[in-house]
């Protein structure tokens, strides 16, 4: 994470229009909101124990007193495991309550996490998901599931479990394709291990992205309120340094 940008090296664009930049902010160590989506369906039963392994090492290395999160599992279904709480043993303890049946539901997972929870919720919030990124039982579409999570101001996080080398099974790559969508559109990333040792410095990145950002804000030149998608777009002037940001938002409808 770079610390030294100022508001002078970002463009901002909405549609292709540059917009001005009207507030500009770097914010660390900020309280974290947290879904965690396990995947238990039939398809990912090989990989559930190391599912299980990362979920409970990811509360323990990421949550902090002043963050909050929540356990939710799906298969065929959707189930909410452990509502918010900062309380590591409490998640680990439901983590290992976690079986695997029935289809993939990753859709709607993450269309109810963001309407029933999130959206709910205040400051800086995020989807983490482990699953091989295959839906076979969701409701809600893939569309769907990424305007919810736009409108909620949800990062997602993905880790993949797709390698076959390390699990003992088959990839996916179009899994891994669903997973990079969802999150780069949310202005996430997708992590892709190859070993268990890999996951710390996964979930060390995913810590230090969410509580070290640059908030930046804008007054859109389009004022029609027609609940409208509308895409953004951040170029960042200083060499050698990328960037990652939500790629849009709904316009309000009133």
């Amino acid at each position: 994470f770079v610390t030294t940008l100022t508001k002078n090296n970002f463009t901002l664009y909405e549609d292709d229009k540059q917009q001005e930049i009207q507030n500009f902010s770097r914010e660390t160590n900020l309280p974290l909101t947290i879904a965690l989506l396990v995947d238990t369906s039939q398809s990912v039963a090989p990989k559930l124990k190391f599912e299980q392994e990362a979920a409970t090492n990811f509360f323990y290395s990421v949550l902090q007193e002043k963050d909050r999160a929540c356990l939710v599992e799906f298969d065929s279904g959707v189930t909410l495991v452990q509502d918010f709480t900062n309380d590591s043993n409490k998640l680990a303890k439901q983590i290992k309550t976690l079986r695997a049946a029935g289809g993939t539901a990753l859709y709607d997972a993450i269309y109810h996490i963001s309407d029933e929870k999130l959206i709910r919720e205040m400051g800086r919030k995020a989807i983490v998901i482990l699953s091989d990124g295959e839906d076979m039982s969701s409701k809600s579409t893939l569309q769907q599931a990424l305007e919810m999570a736009l409108r909620a101001e949800g990062i997602i996080y993905a880790i993949s479990v797709n390698r076959g080398g390390f699990f003992g099974v088959g990839s996916s790559k179009e899994g891994d394709k669903i997973l990079k969508q969802l999150a780069e559109e949310t202005g996430g990333r997708v992590f892709v291990p190859f070993k268990v040792e890999e996951l710390e410095d996964s979930f060390q990145q995913i810590s230090k992205e969410l509580r070290s950002q640059y908030n930046i804000g804008y007054f859109s030149s389009n004022k029609a309120r027609d609940g409208g998608y509308r895409r953004v777009e951040i170029k960042v002037e200083e060499k050698g340094v990328g960037v990652r940001f939500r790629r849009g938002y709904y316009a309000p409808t009133s």
